[in-house]
Parts: C-alpha cells; structure tokens; sequence
C-alpha cells in the first residue's frame, strides 16, 4: 500500500561512468491518501467530464467536429516539442506546404495520423507496450526522429535538457530498466483490484512515463497522448474531446516543475492536483467549444437555406465538409459534389460573399479557402 503523503518516488543513483540517473519506484500498487483537495478537486473534473460526454451525445454527427480537436491537440502537442505549424497551416495537403515548413507539418501530422490509428486500435488492443510503440512509430515515420528507433524502445541512455549528460536538466534510468519499468506501468493501468479511481490512475501514470522516458525522442507526445487513450479506453470520455497538451503549453515551468517535485520532493501530491486541475479546465473548454460549434452550425445552415433557395442542398453539403476540413479548393468542391467546375466555383464565390469562406493565398490561381470563423473556434 501507498500512502500518498509518504510516497517516496525513487532515488537518484550513480552510474558507474559518472553521471546521476533517477530511478523511480514500482508504481503498481494500492494507493492511498488523506489529502481532501484531491477528492474535491477529483469529483470536479469528473463532473466537468461528466458534462463533456453528455453534451457530445447530444451533438448530431459528432465525429464530424472531432478532427479538427485532434488537429489542434497535434499543433499544440508538437509546438511543445518546438514545431512551428499553426492551426490553418496543419489542415493543408502536403502539395499545399512551402519546401522549408514541409519538416514541421510532416510532425503535426503524424501526430494525427498516430492518433486516429491509436483510438481506432483501441477496439481490438487494450492500452499495451504493442500499442504505445506502434503509436510511436506512426509518431516518427519520415520526419527528424526517424533514425531514433521509431515502435522500440531505447537501447541507450538519454537525457532531458542539457547538451550531454554532464549538463543535463533530468537523466531518466537507464535503458536496462526500461522493459521492467514499463511492465510495472501497464500492470498498474489494467490492475482493476487497486480500486483506484481512473483519473488519479492515469495522472499517476502520465508522471511515471515521462520519468521512465521509454523512447530517444517523442516522448511528450506519446506520453500527453496515453492520457487521452486511456480515459476512451476506460469509456470515462465516450469520444477523443479531452487533450491536456494545451493546459500544459499555457505554463510549461509549471508543467515541468510539478513533474521535477516528485523526483525532487516525492510531491505526487502537488502533481495530482495540477492534473486534476487540467483535467476539468480543459473539459470545460471542450464543452463551451462544441456548444459553439453547434450555434455556428445551427446559424449557417438556416443562412443557407435563405441564401442559396433550390442550391441549398449542396451548400448544405458543401458546409458539412467544410466542419470536417475548414480548408477547401474549387477542384475539390467540384469532386466532392459531383458538379461542373463553374458551378463549384460560383458555390464558393458565394460561401465568400456570405462570409463563410475567406481565400488565403490571395492568388488567381490555386486559390485556397478558408472556413475561418470555424478554425478561429480551436485557436489559442
């Protein structure tokens, strides 16, 4: 049994060439705690949550809005690790993407593409070392990390901060230990017998990952990702809505202090009520951001319809796909209605006129549209 407020959460030790490692403590145990901030703090974020599933049931064609949090959570996610793509950028095809910004958006969208094949795995796989490292290869297909074992885990020692391992910020242990201490990992998040409640357990766990560094690089994403998996996994969120990445993005120091004083001060504590925190902040936002969405929705579809008169209907489509990929050009407003190139063209002229639409590159040719008070939604 762990008592919270004694936790002790590791200890640093010495490697036989030099440098101080940290290695942390076995995590798949019992817990338990006297501190009441938590239960509070704990029964909010999962009333915020709570909120969050009710109202994405209510949300007709739910999966319509989902991608584009799954393209925010990927831009903030990999803006952490340093990438400069924005929001509208991620959303343009590959042919789309300037030769020197090619690097950045070939991350953010891995990062979806991992994602999506990581909820999807969810199905048939439970939350495993198979899972987090095939998530992790999709992670690092192709891009600056592709040399850095993508789908395995290190075969060296790594370190965080620092341009070696006599300067380094943090040294996790090393990579003889990994395997083990992801095994503790996984054991504790399936342990139904620990009677722990889910969002204690995988803020518990979140801290244990980014301490056990599994990876050579990549690791704040995998890790910030297994907090969403995790709660879809246990069906505490019903749909992939809820990404913490930009509650830690907002103060980073804090993020990373509050991590830094469980090694340093056994303060797990101190990181479950940031967490707790994140949590219901962060579901809160989700919920005020699809109630939006559907006022938007709501607001243009009755535009439409007294706008475009016996055209609405493919306006109707048109702006159904727009929800799904704000970003559009005329030739491909052409495939996906199945219409004349002119006919596709007038349509956006017309979502232009109406507001609904704003050209981007301001070319006459190759022109790229912008559905920009739906993307202005997911903007930090």
């Amino acid at each position: 049994m762990i008592q919270l407020e004694k936790y002790q959460s590791g200890k640093f030790e010495q490697h036989y060439t030099g440098y101080s490692y940290f290695m942390p403590s076995h995590i798949n145990e019992p817990w338990k705690w006297e501190n009441p901030t938590i239960n509070l703090l704990l029964e909010k974020a999962a009333i915020k949550l709570g909120e969050l599933n009710s109202f994405a049931r209510l949300v007709p064609n739910i999966n319509l809005f989902i991608q584009l949090h799954v393209t925010k959570e990927a831009v903030v996610s990999s803006r952490i690790e340093g990438t400069q793509t924005q929001m509208d950028e991620a959303l343009l095809d590959e042919d789309e993407i300037s030769p020197e910004r090619k690097n950045d958006w070939q991350e953010v969208n891995n990062y979806i593409k991992a994602l999506n094949e990581a909820i999807e795995k969810l199905e048939k796989l439970p939350i495993s070392s198979r899972l987090i490292k095939h998530t992790h290869r999709t992670l690092l297909s192709s891009v600056r990390g592709e040399h850095k074992l993508p789908g395995e885990y290190r075969k060296s020692q790594n370190w965080i901060g620092g341009s070696s391992l006599l300067d380094a910020v943090f040294i996790p242990p090393p990579q003889d230990f990994v395997s083990e201490l992801m095994s503790d990992l996984e054991k504790f998040l399936h342990n139904d017998e620990l009677n722990i409640p889910a969002l204690i357990k995988i803020g518990i766990a979140h801290y244990q990952f980014e301490t056990i560094h599994p990876f050579l690089d990549g690791n704040g994403r995998i890790g910030r990702l297994l907090i969403t998996l995790y709660l879809v996994d246990q069906k505490i969120l019903q749909k992939p809505l809820l990404y913490l990445s930009a509650y830690f993005e907002k103060n980073k120091g804090l993020y990373y202090d509050n991590l830094t004083f469980v090694r340093t001060k056994n303060d797990m504590a101190q990181w479950l009520k940031y967490f707790l925190v994140g949590v219901a902040e962060t579901a809160e936002n989700a919920t005020q951001t699809l109630s939006a969405i559907l006022e938007l929705k709501h607001q243009l579809e009755n535009k439409s319809i007294e706008y475009f008169g016996k055209r609405a209907t493919n306006a109707n489509l048109l702006l159904h796909q727009l929800f799904k990929k704000p970003i559009i050009q005329v030739k491909q407003v052409q495939v996906l209605l199945k219409i004349s190139y002119k006919s596709a063209n007038d349509l956006i002229t017309d979502f232009e006129k109406i507001g609904i639409l704003k050209e981007r590159t301001g070319q006459s040719r190759n022109r790229v549209f912008v559905f920009e008070e739906y993307v202005e939604l997911f903007r930090l």
